[in-house]
């Protein structure tokens, strides 16, 4: 028996305006920094711009992502394609990872052989795009603890804001002291940035797709919380789980009384079930099945 059947709009799926409007930012930035990079012979300028093209391709991923989700479940896939998302996450964490290594690369290198660098374009560039990812920061703000893409989206855009500013320190010293090899430094600087987010993404895009239980679900708190609910006996095979961002589900075969089975009651139950995890635990698609007192015994090697 099943409780809470219609399919969420997904978290991403709601905030898609707030995507659009920092995708066009974060364009507008890459331009600059591709160009002004190119012109002023900056590494951390191109750097920054790596990063913020994998921003941009991630944006696009997760508004694709986000209207796949919407899409009706089928036969084949019960949950429609809400776990599009989650791939696209997975692909932008990737990505990140690919351009910080080239960004590593090229610094070292850098390093080594010191280039001519235009500090003043690089400083009125770095604060273009300091100012253009202030904003989409305060655009994207509301909504990046409602998905794994709007977090994802956040914190690059949190990250490019950084870049931006050691971009600008760069360019500072550089104009001070005429030691160009700032610049390169200024680029490893963003790989640092670059590595912890895309392994924090990454570690939650593989705890969803291993299934493991959602961050901040106590399954001892919800088996309680069953117990609790009159007529119930016990509760075993009792998993949660996460279909996409927003869309948490749990299941579990519940054990209730026979007073309560010969009296018709379990419908009332199944409705106490789908309440008690609906507003305690904010889980909206709950699966149950309801036994009598002795049938555990019959069923194969079970959970907890």
């Amino acid at each position: 028996m099943e409780s809470g059947h219609d399919h969420e709009v997904t978290a991403t799926a709601q905030h898609r305006r707030r995507l659009i409007v920092v995708l066009v930012i974060t364009c507008a930035v890459l331009i600059a920094e591709v160009i002004g990079g190119l012109i002023a012979g900056s590494l951390a300028l191109l750097a920054d711009a790596g990063h913020v093209l994998t921003d941009s391709t991630g944006l696009i991923m997760a508004l694709i992502a986000a209207s796949l989700a919407t899409r009706a479940a089928t036969a084949k896939r019960t949950f429609g394609l809400q776990r599009a998302e989650v791939l696209a996450a997975l692909a932008n964490a990737l990505l990140l990872v690919g351009v910080a290594v080239w960004v590593l690369i090229k610094a070292f290198d850098r390093l080594g052989s010191p280039h001519e660098i235009d500090a003043p374009l690089m400083l009125v560039v770095a604060i273009v795009g300091a100012l253009a990812n202030l904003a989409g920061l305060l655009v994207l703000r509301p909504a990046q603890s409602k998905s794994l893409n709007m977090r994802g989206a956040y914190l690059e855009v949190f990250g490019d804001l950084v870049g931006s500013i050691a971009v600008i320190i760069a360019a500072v010293l550089i104009l001070i002291t005429g030691w160009t090899p700032f610049d390169a430094i200024a680029s490893l600087a963003i790989v640092v940035l670059i590595i912890p987010r895309a392994w924090s993404l990454l570690r939650e895009v593989v705890d969803v797709l291993l299934e493991a239980t959602p961050r901040g679900v106590d399954l001892a708190e919800v088996r309680d919380h069953i117990k609790q609910v009159r007529g119930v006996v016990d509760v075993h095979d009792l998993h949660a789980w996460t279909i996409t961002s927003g869309v948490p589900v749990v299941s579990a075969h519940v054990i209730v009384d026979n007073v309560c089975i010969s009296e018709g009651r379990a419908g009332e139950v199944l409705d106490r079930l789908g309440e008690c995890l609906g507003g305690h635990f904010d889980v909206s698609h709950c699966t149950f099945q309801l036994e009598p007192v002795g049938h555990q015994e019959h069923e194969a090697a079970h959970h907890a």
